[in-house]
């Protein structure tokens, strides 16, 4: 069956996964050892742009745990539908009790009809790449004592860790796989290493129930230089890493794609072109505190616990949601005032003190139904102040704290959704360009995913102070 083994590993970025380490060994080092009621020790955070809606509190019996993941709201925001299990809007990456880290190890030339028989093993993880209907390649992977693996995909199926569906433009989540979805059923996989500084690695593709991999005859694919083997997905696992961190002097970086060993190319002409882009030598696949992850139908924004100490707190929001209130801003025109809501109370409905935009200008008012030009479009209002004319919508606080790059005050909303965060806040997402299809791109509200409007993206709010 075999007709040729080679002792070379299957990536030509196989330092990145070989340290020393007995096979099947699951002994951490000395002093790693997570003792009763500590905190396990985190690699970082995975939060999912566009569907955190704000929501109730979670309970404990939602939350919920995943061996080496803690699994926990998206502090007020949420799923449509609530964060249950694996399918959440938010997912902290802990190390797990044992390794559970996959390595590549011996590559296997075989005919393509008897690879069946070759994979049959399940408890050997591989990746089999078809080269055509008489030549396949397998390489074998073998544990790695040293990382831990985490895998991300549609699939429900027990081996993915973190299950991910479709975010629509403009807002919600698909709430189960349907036909139409392009995200893969095995994404992608993370390896973060178990020992300081904790590095995580993004690789596309993810194992299946049958610890395989499996790139078609169609699958983009190519020998190395080295003579070992990689390739691409159908729709391919795209990366940003930003400029300078993800802080307040941020910008939006380049967006690249990630094979399944783990290099880093240039994007190709479409998501789902045979023909790969150019291997770009000086980046690498290991993730940034700040970095985004698109799967074809989700962008999932990859936090590390450093970056998350510099974002503001569930506390801190809520106070600058109380000093908001406390400054009794009014409409100009109604003289009434307004407050913004609650995050426990939810989305349901504005409520009757709900802050209203003129998107365009950033005129705040309270609810009124003057103002129509229904010859423009259904929602297009005329400010009673400016006379511009646009979509008048209410406003919502961001919850999600990850997606804030500093704590600054609520000043500005993106448009024409509506959501409210600070103005480095606002200003870094309206210039960072999310895919979408096959090769378009578009600003987003990371809140609601949203496309954004305007020639900002966003507008500064302008708030009219109490009389007396």
């Amino acid at each position: 069956m075999v007709l040729e083994g080679n002792p070379d590993v299957g990536s030509p970025r196989t330092s990145d996964l070989q340290r020393p380490g007995s096979q099947g060994s699951c002994i951490l080092s000395s002093g790693e050892d997570v003792q009763p009621g500590e905190e396990p020790i985190k690699y970082g955070e995975l939060i999912v742009l566009g569907c955190c809606e704000e929501g109730g509190e979670e309970t404990e019996a939602q939350r919920g745990e995943v061996t080496g993941l803690r699994a926990h709201s998206c502090y007020n925001g949420c799923l449509s539908s609530g964060d249950k299990g694996r399918r959440r809007s938010r997912l902290a990456l802990n190390r797990r009790p044992h390794a559970n880290g996959v390595k590549p190890d011996v590559m296997h030339h075989i005919s393509t009809p008897l690879i069946s028989k070759a994979l049959s093993n399940r408890g050997q993880h591989s990746i089999s790449y078809t080269l055509s209907r008489s030549h396949s390649v397998i390489v074998e992977y073998t544990h790695d004592s040293d990382t831990d693996m985490f895998q991300i995909g549609r699939s429900t199926e027990n081996m993915i860790d973190f299950v991910v569906t479709d975010t629509s433009p403009g807002g919600g989540v698909a709430e189960g796989p349907s036909p139409q979805s392009t995200i893969s059923r095995y994404a992608c996989r993370i390896l973060c290493d178990r020992r300081p500084p904790y590095t995580a690695r993004l690789y596309a593709a993810g194992f299946d129930a049958s610890s395989n991999i499996f790139l078609g005859e169609r699958a983009a694919k190519w020998r190395t230089p080295d003579g070992l083997m990689d390739g691409l997905t159908t729709n391919g696992v795209l990366v940003m890493h930003p400029a300078g961190g993800f802080s307040e002097d941020s910008a939006p970086g380049v967006w690249r794609e990630i094979s399944v060993c783990g290099n880093v190319y240039s994007l190709r002409d479409s998501r789902s072109a045979q023909q790969r882009g150019k291997l770009v030598e000086n980046e690498s696949n290991e993730l940034q505190d700040g970095s985004l992850i698109d799967l074809c139908g989700a962008t999932l924004l990859w936090r590390t616990p450093a970056g998350l100490l510099r974002a503001p707190t569930p506390k801190q929001l809520e106070a600058q949601r109380q000093e908001a209130n406390a400054a009794r801003p009014q409409c100009p025109v109604g003289l009434s005032t307004l407050a913004f809501p609650s995050p426990a109370r939810g989305r349901s409905a504005p409520d009757k003190q709900q802050p209203w935009v003129y998107v365009r200008c950033g005129h705040v008012h309270g609810y009124h139904g003057w103002g129509c030009r229904r010859e423009r479009g259904p929602q297009e209002r005329e400010c009673p102040l400016c006379r511009l004319v646009g979509p008048y919508v209410p406003l919502w606080l961001g919850q999600e704290a990850g997606l804030c790059l500093d704590p600054g005050p609520p000043s500005h909303a993106f448009a024409p959704c509506g959501h409210v965060c600070s103005e480095k806040t606002a200003r870094y997402w309206a210039q960072t360009p999310l895919p979408h299809g096959t090769h378009a791109f578009h600003a987003a509200c990371p809140f609601c995913g949203a496309w954004l409007t305007g020639e900002l993206g966003c507008v500064r709010l302008i708030f009219q102070g109490p009389l007396d």
